[in-house]
């Protein structure tokens, strides 16, 4: 009975998840575990994302506060489950995403794995993202292949549809290869603008948003950035969607209320998920939400209403809750990088062919 960790730490920075899985001809999720990201080193990560001085030192005390939160969690997980930490298999660690610049060939994740051995005395494998862009990869998304293993049917054309700081989909068609990419913001600048008008994490439900009215001048000009033009294999990140990107737009656009400008953020996160999905597997039937976005239901109601001829769910009506897939995924990666399997998708990161991901950092 191969059991595995998975830890998934996302752009939103909000938290740690971690579901343990068992890994035999399908993943069974067993149990899970959320571990709340303290605020100073949310803040401390956060600042990461952006340069800075002196960034050697404080990413290198940043990863080791992060390793410690990350084993407090996996010890709460085992006990919880009663499980001793010699019957897990490994550890499959996302680590904490600080930069991600595929177009300048480099990602990084910290997450000092060395320590996270050391504190659970089980192995940890990490670094999924740098072998494939070595092949000439993005590195990212790194999902689909877990998405297809789980949700692909014989007879239906299918999108898995990850809905966190970003959005990103799963093409799964019945007879060809699974394809995805990054669609662009999912909650970060929804996240974002209302932690700085409302001094809350997020808005709950889309109420916010929903209390407003999008401002299609101000959204097409959101869309007219050159990420929106391209079909992929693409990715993103902070890097490019953040704040600053929305204030140098918002300075055209003086006199709209914040909530407009929340409802337009989130009429942005739906047009490019939908534009995205229509232009490049129109076939589509089924679209499975998962993260974060996937409680947000005014977010849930536009996507349906853009893609009527779709049926747009939440993965828990396929038999998983929304908030566990990705961490059940990098258990799922750890599982491949142990067996010597390919985990990327040539067809989604534009690699040069199938690779191994993950470096391993035994017990």
């Amino acid at each position: 009975m191969p059991l595995y960790i998975g830890v998934m730490s996302g752009t939103s920075l909000d938290g740690l998840d971690f579901a343990l899985i068992e890994q035999n001809s399908r993943t069974t999720l067993l149990s899970t575990h959320y571990e709340p990201m303290p605020s100073q080193l949310k803040q401390d990560l956060l600042d990461l994302c952006s340069t800075g001085p002196d960034e050697l030192a404080r990413a290198a005390m940043a990863e080791h506060a992060w390793a410690e939160l990350a084993s407090d969690g996996i010890h709460a997980l085992l006990g919880k489950t009663q499980t001793d930490a010699t019957a897990i298999r490994a550890i499959g660690s996302h680590g904490q995403t600080v930069r991600h610049e595929p177009q300048r060939s480099f990602t990084i994740q910290i997450g000092h794995p060395s320590l996270l051995a050391e504190l659970t005395n089980i192995s940890v494998v990490t670094d999924f993202r740098r072998r494939d862009m070595a092949a000439g990869g993005q590195g990212a998304p790194l999902v689909p292949a877990f998405h297809e293993a789980m949700f692909s049917d014989a007879a239906r054309a299918r999108a898995v549809l990850n809905i966190g700081g970003f959005s990103n989909l799963s093409l799964i068609y019945p007879g060809k290869a699974t394809r995805g990419f990054d669609c662009g913001p999912g909650n970060v600048l929804l996240d974002a603008w209302t932690q700085r008008h409302q001094n809350r994490a997020y808005d709950r439900n889309g109420d916010w948003a929903s209390s407003g009215h999008f401002n299609s001048q101000l959204l097409t000009a959101l869309l007219s950035d050159n990420f929106f033009a391209t079909l992929g294999p693409k990715s993103t990140g902070r890097e490019l969607f953040n704040l600053s990107w929305l204030d140098a737009h918002l300075a055209s656009f003086p006199n709209i209320n914040p909530e407009n400008v929340q409802a337009t953020l989130l009429e942005l996160t739906a047009r490019s998920i939908c534009d995205s999905l229509l232009a490049t597997q129109p076939e589509t039937q089924d679209v499975l939400v998962c993260g974060g976005g996937a409680h947000n239901s005014a977010l849930m109601y536009r996507l349906q209403a853009l893609m009527p001829a779709c049926r747009v769910t939440s993965t828990a009506n396929f038999g998983v809750e929304p908030d566990w897939i990705e961490a059940m995924a990098f258990a799922w990666l750890a599982h491949c990088c142990i067996e010597g399997v390919a985990a990327n998708r040539p067809s989604v990161t534009g690699a040069r062919g199938p690779r191994v991901l993950g470096a391993i950092y035994p017990a």
